[in-house]
């Protein structure tokens, strides 16, 4: 039990850091018939420099899927790092609602001079991680060589989280995970973790901008600037607040044993609720999420047609992954491809999720929660009338494939999702 809850550990540390880490570039190579290597600008952090050498040759050669796959990959690492400049920017601390938060959750340094975090400049933040995305999946988007192959040591890349313009070698990503898991990681193990990246994992890593951003989206559709205001001081070192006596309490780490932060914790579920000011962007999050579905169909039936078996990062029944003692088997990928059809049929109000209270008989569109979006506000809808618009008769969500994908994998689902996507 102990090493599936090391491995679910690895797995949400690599998956966070895949949207940020999967790729760099490396000088251009003499001949203008070659594309620029990845590593040499990866391991330096020189993101910027590798993302201009792939363009300007991509510019002469673009029908290079490999580059291409390169340049979609780096864009997904400046995303991330400009993700993580930000929250530096602003002193993200350690906290229980930064943990409620997996965005917060990556490992940035603490700021001893941060600036004041606005409303605005916090949904700003967001927007740039967005757009950053969206361009990443828009260029993932026309890899089709189903022989593309990118291998690249993840664990060194280097990415600048402070903002000062260089990359050092604690900011390494192999230093990174072992810090925010306490899983002891060497330099050497770093040097020997390679993955082979290919056409498959160019469509997985798609599928998980695709989610990212639906989430991003869902966030932004709504008005959360009281919660901010009011709350925003457990997980940043200066918040734009009228209540200026929260910014007056100086503690290293608020959490629940202090009568305040347990005061402020009560505060922060109280305020989310949430008004719709861009009920636009709800629908937009909606079809990011059927996009990540299909797109995950779409890497199992690639992965599968595999013939080769090369340092897998997501491997078929028939290969070895790189990930120690995890197995994927037939049985699991035909589970995960049920509950994939199943999600669909769900976001597209084809069957209806189960309602805890009343009439079983009745249950909610989820469609309707994305097209239709009214006032959010997590309390009532945990009590039942939050859900009160969206209950109708229908075709429920069928139960066995919910019951089968627990049984093939037990209690480990959640890790096999997020590395599944």
């Amino acid at each position: 039990m102990r090493r599936f809850r090391v491995f679910g550990i690895f797995c949400a540390a690599v998956l966070l850091l895949v949207w940020a880490t999967t790729m760099a570039l490396s000088p251009a190579p003499a001949s203008a018939q070659l594309p620029p290597l990845i590593e040499p600008y990866l391991t330096a952090g020189k993101l910027a420099e590798g993302e201009a050498a792939i363009t300007a040759y991509l510019n002469r050669k673009p029908t290079d899927d490999k580059a291409r796959f390169s340049l979609g990959m780096v864009q997904v690492i400046r995303g991330m790092e400009r993700l993580m400049q930000s929250l530096y920017r602003y002193g993200v601390r350690d906290s229980a609602v930064r943990n409620f938060f997996p965005i917060l959750r990556l490992p940035v340094p603490p700021n001893p001079a941060p600036e004041t975090l606005t409303y605005d400049a916090a949904r700003q933040i967001l927007q740039t991680f967005l757009d950053d995305l969206n361009q990443a999946q828009t260029t993932l988007a026309e890899v089709k060589d189903p022989a593309v192959k990118l291998p690249l040591r993840i664990g060194l890349i280097r990415m600048d989280v402070n903002g000062d313009g260089q990359a050092d070698d604690n900011e390494r990503f192999w230093k990174a995970f072992s810090g925010m898991t306490s899983i002891p990681v060497t330099a050497q193990q770093a040097q020997r973790f390679l993955i082979a990246f290919d056409t498959g994992d160019a469509v997985w890593l798609r599928g998980y901008c695709n989610l990212i951003s639906a989430t991003i989206e869902t966030l932004l559709g709504y008005n959360w600037q009281d919660l901010l205001e009011t709350t925003g001081h457990l997980a940043f070192a200066k918040v734009a607040t009228p209540h200026t006596f929260l910014s007056e309490e100086k503690s290293s780490r608020p959490d629940i044993y202090n009568p305040f932060s347990f005061a402020d914790i009560v505060a922060f579920i109280h305020l989310l609720n949430f008004d719709v000011t861009e009920p636009e962007r709800l629908t937009r999050a909606l079809q990011h999420l059927q996009t990540t579905l299909s797109l995950s169909r779409r890497s199992w039936q690639l992965i599968r047609a595999e013939t080769d078996n090369d340092q897998e990062w997501l491997p078929s029944s028939k290969q070895k992954g790189v990930i120690p003692n995890a197995v994927v088997t037939d049985a699991m990928i035909d589970s995960w491809l049920g509950f994939v059809d199943e999600s669909e049929a769900l976001l597209a109000g084809k069957r209806l999720a189960p309602f805890w209270r009343g009439d079983r008989r009745q249950g909610i569109n989820l469609n309707r929660v994305f097209t239709q979006p009214r006032r959010l506000d997590l309390v009532l809808w945990f009590q039942g009338s939050g859900a009160t618009p969206y209950l109708e008769k229908g075709s429920l969500t069928n139960a066995q494939v919910w019951g089968r994908l627990l049984q093939t994998f037990g209690g480990n689902f959640l890790p096999f999702a997020f590395w599944f996507n």
